[in-house]
């Protein structure tokens, strides 16, 4: 969201505060639409793998930890002195120079492992179109890689804000196709989901280890939007004033709610018109369930609709993760540069920036892995990082902070972080 929507967003509305105002429902959109995007393509498989017992698990959690989460890191936007000062600025107040870097740093390895995600996505998706859909032999995976990261990179650069908008619009028809797609899968629901439950519930300790390691990852990536949440907390503060925290928290719990709704009524169509061996053979092929929904059922409708949606909302998502991930290494760089007496031109940075992109996702996607174990063992764990433990020990050492502790939900959010981050010690030694 641009500079100039946030303010359009913090000066309209009305005097009374109580009220509920047209910005308010615009930023509930904007959170939901920041969420639902091509994460959530990749969470019934690992949802539904298991059988029913991580479906359950993540009805009970999926709100709790979404919402508590990013109500914590806006809070902390909150706490800084002045009204107008981003994440980066607070961090700075509260821990010093050194840790804003490292905090930028982190927003860097957060945003960077989802783009080349999204890289490999993008390229499986095509390559499946290719070879399913329209029964043609598809390019070598090298060449292929190449043409579709060049032309996605190109969009950005020829047209950058133009491209960035069109695409945010497309999250809208984005989530009704998906609605629809869950509510024409109907038909085609099974029981195979409830036969799997014997097979997860015979260790049960065991079982519910593995269950939160592989699924509770997908879920912070899934139904992340921390990367608004300090454009949001800034322009309620400016609109709001004393009373911003009490309106992003009600704002937080019906955006929220919209998102688990659709979301998990988009899993559990997916997993109930599917097998867990249908699944784990999507998580082999390393593609997004639409696209294994287009090669699983012989319908014309899905076969050639599902893969289109898919690519939109790969290619949204990748977009959107490019710049920010450009963003994050050009700050990285120059502020790198500067610690030492050294400056670099705008552009010339862009150019190292594409080249780096460039080789890096062209290399990952070449070599074509595990989209879901990118997603377990980086993206999740980073983002958990920040947006789970960051807030949480601001509670513990920053005095505007204290007031927030002693909630059982802050114990809660910190023991799903760890969760999330203990995939990186599970995928070295499990």
């Amino acid at each position: 969201m641009s500079n100039s929507q946030v303010e359009v967003l913090a000066q309209e509305g009305v005097e009374n505060t109580g009220a509920w105002r047209k910005t308010d429902t615009m930023w509930m959109l904007g959170l939901y639409g920041t969420a639902i995007g091509a994460g959530v393509l990749f969470l019934p498989i690992n949802a539904g793998i298991g059988g029913l017992i991580p479906l359950i698990i993540m009805v009970i959690l999926a709100f709790p930890m979404t919402f508590y989460a990013h109500r914590g890191l806006t809070r902390f936007v909150l706490s800084g002195k002045n009204a107008g000062q981003d994440i980066t600025e607070v961090v700075e107040e509260h821990f010093g120079i050194t840790a804003g870097k490292f905090i930028t740093l982190l927003y860097f390895f957060a945003i960077f492992p989802i783009l080349l995600v999204y890289s490999v996505a993008i390229t499986n998706t095509v390559e499946s179109f290719i070879t399913h859909q329209m029964h043609m032999n598809a390019p070598p995976r090298a060449l292929l890689a190449l043409i579709l990261i060049v032309a996605l990179m190109a969009l950005v650069h020829f047209g950058e804000h133009l491209i960035v908008k069109a695409m945010s619009i497309l999250v809208y028809p984005f989530v009704i196709v998906l609605m629809a797609l869950s509510l024409y899968l109907i038909p085609h629901w099974n029981t195979s989901i409830f036969t799997h439950v014997s097979s997860t519930t015979g260790d049960v300790g065991r079982g519910m280890l593995m269950t939160l390691w592989l699924v509770i990852p997908v879920m912070v990536f899934s139904f992340n939007h921390s990367p608004i949440i300090s454009s949001f907390a800034v322009a309620k503060r400016k609109e709001y004033g004393d009373e911003a925290e009490k309106k992003c928290s009600k704002i937080l719990t019906f955006s929220t709610l919209m998102m688990v709704v659709t979301v998990m009524f988009f899993v559990f169509s997916c997993v109930f018109s599917l097998s867990p061996a249908d699944l784990m053979e999507a998580k082999k092929q390393n593609i997004s369930i639409l696209s294994y929904l287009a090669n699983h059922f012989q319908t014309p409708l899905i076969a050639y609709i599902a893969p289109v949606i898919a690519f939109i909302a790969i290619t949204k998502s990748f977009l959107g993760h490019y710049l920010g991930a450009r963003e994050g290494f050009n700050g990285i760089v120059t502020k790198s540069l500067r610690s030492r007496g050294k400056t670099i031109s705008s552009a010339k940075m862009n150019r190292i920036t594409a080249v780096f992109m460039l080789l890096s996702t062209w290399a990952i996607s070449t070599l074509n892995p595990s989209i879901l174990g990118l997603i377990e063992t980086l993206g999740g764990p980073i983002i958990a990082m920040l947006l789970f433990l960051m807030p949480m020990y601001a509670i513990r050492k920053v005095p505007a902070m204290r007031k927030y502790s002693g909630h059982i939900s802050n114990g809660f959010i910190v023991i799903m972080g760890l969760i999330a981050m203990s995939a990186i010690v599970y995928s070295l030694f499990g």
